[in-house]
């Protein structure tokens, strides 16, 4: 026998392990982020982001995976042009010197095999803080209207402004934020 006939003959019983992880790729139009605040303890004021970016890596059998979201600061809409243009300056958001507002997390947890929950950092303002994103209604599916696999949820957590250094009109505009975020995001 032949050193390519032996070669042949080995491959054959060797088997590549398949990678179960995919990847996937948020889709900005189905990725809105709301916020809630209390004004003057009168009423909630909700706002949203309209420019959203991201991946996500998930490996069901293995429970782990990892996120990657990036928040356009300056897409933030509370549906006043004026309003909008204050909460985009150095007394809330400050868009100029910090665009961005970034999500990374590399630990999932799981109920059963339900995903629920990813503990991660959240970065606003500069500062960097640890964070848990409550995740509700998780599934996976072809999307029907444009035949595409995707995985989808709602996200929600609460976290405190001053501490990311936003204490502007303390404690008129309230320190809880509650963030409820509605993301979508198509299998690469």
């Amino acid at each position: 026998m032949n050193i390519k006939a032996i070669a042949i003959t080995l491959s054959s019983f060797i088997t590549i392990p398949s990678i179960a992880s995919d990847t996937y790729t948020i889709d900005p139009a189905h990725t809105l982020p709301v916020f809630e605040v209390s004004h003057l303890g009168f009423s909630t004021q909700r706002g949203r982001f309209d420019q959203t970016s991201g991946k996500i890596t998930l490996d069901l059998q293995k429970k782990s995976g990892n996120v990657s979201l990036t928040i356009a600061a300056e897409s933030i809409d509370m549906g006043l042009a004026k309003w909008n243009e204050h909460l985009k300056s150095d007394a809330f958001f400050n868009t100029a010197s910090f665009p961005n507002i970034t999500f990374t997390s590399d630990h999932f947890e799981f109920a059963g095999e339900k995903l629920v929950a990813a503990q991660g950092t959240l970065t606003l303002l500069g500062v960097t803080k640890p964070i848990r994103l409550d995740i509700k209604g998780f599934t996976c599916g072809n999307n029907p209207f444009v035949k595409k696999d995707l995985c989808a949820a709602d996200i929600e957590a609460h976290l405190k402004r001053s501490e990311f250094g936003m204490t502007r009109y303390l404690p008129g505009i309230g320190d809880d934020i509650h963030v409820l975020v509605p993301v979508e995001a198509y299998k690469d």
